[in-house]
């Protein structure tokens, strides 16, 4: 794998993960019982802690991307292993 394909597909990851890692923790005023900012939006976060989420991301991605790569090399799971791939993929006899 190229390094510039490898830095996409961890971006990819990264982003990814950021946006499955960005609601945890989120508590808006009323659940923190603090007042809101005139004109805030009621669904905003009182501390969205984004530096500990971006670490957190980083970290996932990373782990993941790890397990992409390594299979990636020693291709633990391919196409093939994937049920009905060959028949009902993009593939498939008649499908073009």
């Amino acid at each position: 794998m190229k390094v510039q394909s490898a830095a996409a597909i961890y971006l990819l990851f990264w982003t990814i993960t950021l946006f499955a890692v960005l609601p945890f923790g989120v508590r808006t005023p009323d659940e923190a019982g603090s007042e809101a900012v005139p004109g805030q939006a009621s669904s905003a976060p009182v501390n969205p802690m984004i530096w500990k989420k971006l670490a957190w991301t980083t970290l996932i991605s990373a782990i993941l991307f790890g397990l992409f790569a390594l299979n990636y090399a020693y291709g633990w799971v391919e196409l093939d292993d994937v049920p009905f791939w060959r028949t009902h993929g993009p593939y498939a006899p008649g499908q073009r």
